[in-house]
């Protein structure tokens, strides 16, 4: 895994309780649950492990763990290095970069519409961090509603998404994000979302619109948002390369 030198903030929806304020009251769940322990029961006791372990494994996987898991899912695409690469839902360019970094010939383009589900989400910060990760010349962003693409039929080799899907409500807003993404696909390009829920919708959905090798899989405890009942997952579909290890 290479050195991160951009801020990626955290992941989580922070328009109503910031982040401070979630900190604030995970640690105090903790600290109570500790109290409780030793003045009522073990029970407490037990509940305080797992609320410690959930903000680990929460904190772990936004600060490391998806960007382990990405390095693998992007190792193996196979990239060349001269690829178009749409990122939707870029966020502050976590995976964005990552990508660009591998794309020394090519392009990559992200689309947000800069909701509050990270820390400090802009596209200024987003160029910020391409600058800092030495990418800048290769990257682009828009502002836009992955539902609605502002972009050509076959307009891109490789498209990615990072838990972004799921926070579309409706259904059928997650379905017309999937067939955008196949839309703006080249063929024999290749595709990779990763989410935290409705990937088996994902799935079907792009073996109906055409893509028989999509499929998915989990990518284990690094990507845990809290513990195993919150899992990550990746769906792949196009192209002939297999993902390398998550």
């Amino acid at each position: 895994m290479s050195e991160r030198r951009g801020d990626y903030g955290y992941d989580g929806d922070f328009a109503v309780v910031p982040a401070w304020g979630q900190a604030a009251v995970l640690g105090a769940l903790i600290v109570g649950s500790g109290v409780l322990a030793a003045v009522v029961s073990a029970w407490f006791g037990l509940a305080s492990v797992g609320l410690a372990l959930f903000g680990f494994f929460y904190v772990h996987t936004t600060r490391a763990g998806k960007f382990r898991a990405w390095d693998g899912i992007l190792d193996g695409l196979g990239l060349r290095g001269d690829e178009e690469l749409l990122d939707l839902g870029c966020g502050r360019g976590a995976v964005l970069l990552a990508a660009a970094r591998r794309l020394p010939a090519g392009r990559a383009v992200g689309v947000d519409v800069w909701q509050a589900d990270q820390t400090g989400n802009g596209p200024e910060v987003t160029l910020r961090n391409a600058e800092l990760e030495g990418v800048a010349g290769r990257v682009e962003v828009h502002t836009c509603d992955i539902t609605r693409l502002p972009f050509p039929d076959r307009s891109f080799d490789v498209v990615v998404s990072s838990f972004v899907i799921h926070n579309i409500a409706a259904a059928a807003g997650r379905q017309a994000a999937i067939d955008e993404a196949v839309r703006v696909l080249r063929p024999g390009g290749r595709l990779a979302v990763v989410d935290l829920l409705h990937t088996g919708t994902y799935v079907d959905r792009l073996r109906a619109l055409g893509l028989s090798t999509a499929a998915r899989r989990n990518l284990g405890w690094r990507c845990w948002w809290g513990g195993p009942f919150l899992a990550s997952r990746v769906v792949t579909a196009g192209g002939s390369l297999p993902l390398g290890p998550a």
